[in-house]
């Protein structure tokens, strides 16, 4: 009887993700059909991604101070934000790799004559350049005030603050127990609004695509196809063939179980093309299967800002697509120095909106600024490859986090084949499982989401 009733209190939440399929459809259409209209739907989608990226920073800090904050070996967490960076590191140069394989031996741009496109170029390669060197990037880590790294919008000051305030509670033991409570209930309370604002995904999807549809018309899709598929399959041989055979060699785990699990954040991440509306989901989804939170707490955040896979698969094809369009392709030497200067100025521009179309034009303007003006038709269909950046990014942190927990031996692996098989369902009312502490038993568990 009690499961029964589960089933139908969880209902309701997959008519909003069938919405979102509905409204990505019709948004299409609207933008086909009659463009003025898409183009005016535009702050719908904007207005959506904002309510969700105002949840970052609190949901970042809440579960980095309890992870953290609860955990009385410091050098615990040191040892995770080590392996997490250098298995980012790692990764970004493999997906540079398989993305240069894939543009030489494709050459999508061959053929075309682009050099008369709109010259956007140079106005983008200003966005990548406004977010500073690399001096610039360290400095801005730090806010101007504990409070302010809350309310800046910048994912890592609230991950600095977060770690310091984490660490400070670590260090009072017992003394910062009530402060820890105090941060949990915040955390619930967070996870609810957040769950409140998701039912409004059909309505920005609705508006994001409408007007990107409106603004480019489907001709400026069909004639970058053959880019926008290669691109995409580049990014599934990836994400199925690289990160899938990763997670089956160290941790045991099916990459396809996975996906499955993580099926709606990826179609919220397609209904928005950010990952950042569904980081809070992922935060607590991987908790739920079972990945200690000061891992969750310490690899998920960073990798949004580090493990930027699909953006460097991105960088790769488009640089090598422009420069066979304007007819000068690029020598190996070229590619590799130009790609090597583009992944390590996606890392400081992580934060910025459009970073990847940022990052692409001070690129070529900093290595090839003869190519800059080629920038020009990549601007018509980012905004639709930007979406399988979005996804690969996504599916990088997922498999991540539970790489390190496998290193680390901070991941249940009794409870993982358990969830990942559904006879541990994730909690879709409030994103919080007050039973999700791995180290619990999974009977009790799955009582208590059924009572709950």
């Amino acid at each position: 009887m009690s499961d029964k009733t589960q089933h139908q209190r969880r209902d309701r939440t997959h008519w909003l993700y069938l919405a979102v399929i509905v409204a990505v459809g019709a948004g299409i259409l609207v933008g086909w059909l009659a463009p003025g209209v898409g183009v005016s739907m535009a702050p719908l989608g904007t207005m959506f991604v904002n309510l969700i990226k105002m949840m970052i920073a609190p949901v970042i800090f809440c579960t980095i101070v309890l992870g953290i904050g609860s955990v009385r070996a410091a050098a615990t967490v040191g040892k995770v934000g080590g392996l997490a960076i250098g298995y980012f590191m790692v990764m970004s140069t493999i997906a540079l790799g398989i993305g240069l394989v894939v543009g030489n031996l494709l050459q999508p741009g061959t053929g075309m004559n682009i050099k008369e496109t709109a010259k956007q170029g140079a106005k983008l390669a200003d966005q990548a350049h406004a977010a500073g060197g690399t001096w610039e990037f360290i400095q801005s880590i730090i806010p101007t005030t504990l409070v302010s790294s809350l309310t800046a919008g910048s994912v890592l000051q609230a991950l600095f603050v977060a770690l310091l305030v984490g660490f400070a509670l670590q260090a009072m033991g017992t003394a910062g127990e009530p402060v820890l409570r105090g941060v949990a209930t915040l955390q619930k309370l967070v996870f609810r609004i957040l769950s409140m604002i998701l039912w409004l995904a059909p309505i920005g999807a609705f508006g994001a695509i409408a007007n990107v549809v409106g603004k480019t018309g489907l001709d400026a899709v069909k004639q970058l196809a053959l880019l926008m598929i290669a691109f995409y399959l580049t990014c599934l041989v990836f994400v199925f063939g690289v990160l899938g055979a990763l997670l089956r060699t160290v941790s045991g785990v099916s990459i396809f179980k996975l996906v499955r699990y993580l099926a709606r954040e990826y179609l919220l991440i397609i209904g928005t093309s950010s990952s950042e509306s569904a980081l809070p989901r992922l935060i607590a989804k991987m908790e739920h299967l079972g990945v200690e939170r000061t891992t969750v707490g310490v690899v998920v955040p960073t990798g949004y800002s580090f493990n930027l896979d699909g953006t460097a698969i991105y960088l790769t094809m488009a640089s090598l697509f422009i420069a066979d369009a304007m007819g000068k392709p690029l020598a190996i030497g070229e590619q590799i120095g130009l790609l090597v200067f583009m992944i390590v100025a996606s890392k400081g521009a992580a934060g910025v909106t459009g970073a990847g179309l940022a990052t692409l034009a001070g690129g070529l303007q900093s290595h090839r600024p003869d190519l800059l003006d080629g920038v020009g038709l990549i601007v018509g269909i980012d905004r639709f490859m930007s979406e399988a950046r979005a996804v690969t990014n996504f599916s990088g942190n997922a498999v991540a986090t539970l790489l390190v927990g496998t290193w680390t031996k901070t991941v249940d692996v009794d409870r993982v084949a358990m969830v990942l098989d559904r006879k541990l369902p994730f909690d879709e009312r409030t994103m919080v499982d007050d039973a999700h502490d791995p180290r619990q038993q999974p009977e009790p568990e799955s009582k208590d989401l059924v009572t709950a």
